[in-house]
């Protein structure tokens, strides 16, 4: 049988705010910018950039370690693109690997997050096919950085 995933959204005032709890976890604010809501919160479609970024940042880190490569961290930055007309849904997002790693070659980087895209993010596997994602990534290797790549 496959695990199922649940949470609960309740409103918690009169306008279009929400907590949203899953397990044990404490609450996340849910709100939705001036005017329609008062801005005290996540939007969803910065929830969906933060799990597709946390998705894939584990899933690279995961797949490098696996590599044999030292990771002391992984950071992204994620930025979606809204279309203009309803619904306002993403249309392009762009995500930046940040990867802290002393032995990581652009090659390791390259094929972690390919394979982050193609087959083993459930969260990307669910937004491929509707938006485009742009990626770069670099390699810091504390204190020197490189420049990000796109791949």
């Amino acid at each position: 049988m496959s695990e199922q995933l649940e949470i609960t959204v309740s409103s918690t005032n009169q306008r279009v705010q929400f907590a949203g709890v899953s397990r044990a976890n404490p609450a996340i604010a849910i709100d939705y910018t001036p005017p329609l809501g008062d801005g005290q919160g996540y939007t969803p479609l910065e929830l969906a950039l933060v799990s597709l970024a946390a998705c894939s940042g584990a899933t690279v880190a995961t797949l490098l370690r696996k590599m044999r490569k030292s990771v002391s961290g992984v950071k992204v930055h994620a930025r979606g693109i809204r279309r203009d007309t309803h619904p306002t849904s993403l249309e392009k997002i762009f995500l930046e690997f940040v990867i802290d790693s002393q032995d990581a070659a652009d090659s390791d980087a390259q094929r972690a997050i390919q394979l982050s895209k193609e087959t083993y993010c459930p969260v990307w596997a669910m937004l491929r096919d509707d938006i485009e994602v742009i990626c770069e990534y670099r390699i810091v290797a504390s204190p020197g950085d490189r420049e990000p790549e796109i791949v």
